[in-house]
């Protein structure tokens, strides 16, 4: 009769945990994904995110540079959450600078001010406001409202402290451009591009190339007359027609089901659309031939994902973010496309506008290409 094994012994188990270290050490990339991932999650989550965006940039058109005028633009910086950027000088200026991004708000102070607040008339200072991101204005715009109860109050003692009133001495009216009912959707919406455009083309070109990789179907491919230059862009091509369909799918439910206003150019959102598309595959490329397995594609891919989702303006306020994160954010695709869908869709900007943000996108698309192709060609030779 057969001697029946041991059920569990400790040799037998720990020789399976070395094993699997043994693995692990072999193995990394993957290693160092689950130790990256994390620490990235931990670092953007801690440190970048922020809900409450503060020094947010500010124009002032004063025609007032009276002792009260002064005193109303120190107390919005005082505040935390304006830092003055700009002064505009007409209101053409205003609108140009609102439409460019340059500024989150332009503060008109009118010529008047200081004679109307003393007569007790509530003068009207006009905040205008880029609300493509609700997230980012709401919270500027409570502060101001709580603001225009008090501030005034050193200014106006004795006799003139009659002039503080119930509602405060100064009318708050605030100009929401773009999204004046701070509809959520229509900033999340034309941002979905972007999301999903990185998160297919980059995932599924790094496990298209891994895959035929890993099967031997490569090496029978280029085997063939057909040369490596045809094979990658033969590849790439069908996914740039799967990305524009994603792009069409998603601008017919943003009109139809989420009703976002569409005031711009459909042909020049469409022709921005192609370079963003070829930088995320030309970022797919690389990754393919830097892992091993389809495993280590997919990680790679969401190492790349993350950041271009968190740090990009998507889900949270890009100008509350700090300092370092904003620059890794300026260097990730997904931040400027997202600028662009929104400015062309939401503000009907044009070649002229979206340009500061077109070249950024077009430069990341040289170097991952350029990238992209040097170690595709060493992954083939």
């Amino acid at each position: 009769m057969e001697k029946m094994m041991p059920r569990f012994t400790f040799h037998r188990f720990w020789a399976i945990v070395l094993k699997e270290f043994i693995q692990m050490k072999r193995d990394r990339v993957t290693f160092g994904m689950m130790v990256g991932i994390p620490l990235m999650q931990l670092i953007i989550f801690g440190f970048a995110i922020n809900s409450d965006p503060k020094h947010l940039p500010v124009a002032i058109r004063a025609a007032d540079q009276g002792p009260f005028a002064r005193t109303l633009v120190a107390a919005l910086k005082n505040s935390g959450y304006f830092t003055l950027v700009r002064e505009a000088a007409t209101e053409a200026d205003t609108r140009r600078m609102l439409q460019l991004g340059e500024v989150q708000f332009v503060i008109n102070i009118p010529e008047d001010f200081s004679r109307r607040l003393l007569r007790g008339e509530r003068p009207t200072v006009l905040i205008e406001a880029d609300a493509t991101d609700p997230a980012a204005v709401g919270p500027a715009m409570s502060a101001t409202r709580a603001l225009a109860d008090t501030v005034f109050n050193r200014d106006l003692p004795g006799p003139l402290a009659r002039l503080r009133g119930a509602e405060g001495p100064v009318d708050f009216r605030i100009h929401a451009h773009y999204n004046p009912e701070n509809i959520t959707q229509y900033n999340i919406v034309p941002g979905l591009m972007g999301v999903v455009l990185t998160m297919t083309m980059v995932v599924i070109t790094a496990l298209a190339i891994t895959r035929e990789r890993e099967r031997g179907t490569m090496e029978n491919l280029l085997a063939t007359p057909v040369r490596p230059f045809e094979v990658m862009a033969g590849k790439i091509l069908p996914y740039i027609a799967v990305g524009y369909v994603q792009v069409t799918l998603i601008l017919l439910a943003a009109h139809f089901i989420f009703h976002v206003p569409m005031v711009g150019s459909f042909a020049l959102l469409y022709g921005v659309s192609l370079s963003f598309i070829a930088a995320n595959l030309a970022m797919g490329i690389t990754f393919s031939t830097l892992a091993k397995n389809q495993l280590q594609a997919v990680q790679m891919a969401f190492f790349f994902f993350l950041p271009s989702i968190l740090l990009s303006g998507f889900m949270f306020p890009f100008r509350g973010m700090p300092e370092w994160a904003q620059w890794i954010g300026t260097c990730l695709p997904n931040t400027h496309f997202l600028h662009i869908a929104r400015g062309i869709l939401l503000k009907g900007n044009g070649a002229a506008e979206i340009a500061p943000e077109l070249w950024p996108l077009l430069l990341f698309l040289i170097v991952a290409m350029t990238v992209g192709v040097k170690r595709y060609r060493q992954t083939l030779d």
